[in-house]
């Protein structure tokens, strides 16, 4: 048992070292970077990014640094699925003309705004609260699994701009972040 909170807490050091290093996962510098990836290549790099987050929040005990990860998870999938919603999903549609895939993105994403709002409600050490960022984890780790293996196969075949989709797709990121920091 004390090799595994050894372990864990090595883990989290390391995450914490690599978030505060410029250009790593979790830095403002590697998000800003975001500009000159394609969609596909941004909206992966949020998937990962979050589901950082998600290990991390695991890993936590104390209550006012699993609400600050809380509320910085709650930001980062609140500006993604915007985007997705605002730019990636219509543009999708129009190309690949899938609507089940897409409609079910939604309700997705509809769930998960759900329990983001439910969360925000919270504070660490309320029932629940953890069991309900534990639950948005898994929900999210499976909608970006099938995201990436689905829908994201169908968008490289429809052959779509997906340079100047993830310049529009960075730009509104950045505008959201500030509006939500």
């Amino acid at each position: 048992m004390a090799t595994r909170a050894r372990t864990k807490t090595k883990r989290a050091a390391g995450r914490k070292s690599a978030r505060a290093r410029p250009g790593s996962r979790g830095s403002r510098a590697g998000s800003a970077s975001s500009g000159s990836m394609n969609a596909l290549e941004l909206l992966k790099h949020d998937h990962r990014e979050v589901e950082g987050f998600f290990e991390e929040y695991e890993e936590l005990e104390d209550e006012e640094e699993k609400g600050a990860l809380a509320e910085k998870i709650c930001i980062a999938l609140k500006v993604h699925t915007e985007i997705e919603e605002e730019i990636f999903y219509p543009e999708a549609r129009a190309a690949t003309e899938d609507e089940d895939l897409l409609d079910e993105a939604l309700v997705e994403h509809a769930g998960a705004k759900h329990l983001i709002s439910e969360i925000e409600a919270m504070k660490p050490g309320d029932a629940l609260y953890d069991a309900k960022v534990k639950v948005l984890g898994e929900q999210v780790k499976q909608h970006a699994k099938e995201e990436e293996k689905e829908l994201f196969r169908e968008v490289k075949a429809a052959k779509m701009d997906l340079a100047a989709i993830g310049k529009r797709l960075a730009e509104r990121k950045q505008e959201l972040m500030s509006e939500l920091a």
